[in-house]
C-alpha cells in the first residue's frame, strides 16, 4: 500500500478508522526527509495492514504545531488511536522494522491497564 498525505482534516479520521498508523513529518527542503522517505515507502508496501502516512510540515504548518513537531523527519505511530512511538530523525530500514514490529506486538490492553496503575 502506499502512503497517503494527511491534512489537518484527515488526521483524526485516519486514526479513528485504522488500527495501526505511521506518521512522517517532513518538508520538501528537508535533506534527510528526502533520504528517509524511499525507506518509508519500501515499509509501506511491506506491510499492507499498517497504514501508512505522511505530513508536509510546510503545507499543515497547524497540524505540525498541534503534534509539537520541533525536527523533521519526525516519525509517529499510533496504535488503537493512542501515541506510541514518536521520535525525530531518519531511521534505517532495520531500525524502521524493529519499531514497525514493536508496535505490532504491543498489547493495548496491559499498556492501558499499566496506565491506570499510574499514580496522577
Amino acid at each position: 500500500m502506499a502512503t497517503i498525505d494527511l491534512t489537518e482534516q484527515s488526521f483524526a479520521q485516519t486514526l479513528e478508522s485504522n488500527a495501526i498508523v505511521f506518521v512522517d513529518f517532513w518538508a520538501a527542503w528537508c535533506g534527510p526527509c528526502r533520504m528517509f522517505a524511499p525507506t518509508y515507502g519500501k515499509a509501506a508496501e511491506r506491510h499492507p495492514d499498517i497504514t501508512f502516512a505522511q505530513v508536509d510540515t510546510e503545507a499543515e504548518q497547524a497540524l505540525a504545531a498541534a503534534a509539537n513537531i520541533t525536527s523533521i523527519p519526525t516519525l509517529m505511530a499510533f496504535k488503537d488511536k493512542t501515541l506510541v512511538f514518536s521520535q525525530p530523525g531518519a531511521l534505517n530500514a532495520t531500525g524502521l522494522e524493529e519499531v514497525i514490529q514493536a508496535v505490532k506486538n504491543l498489547d493495548m490492553d496491559k499498556l492501558r491497564a499499566e496506565a491506570v496503575q499510574q499514580p496522577a
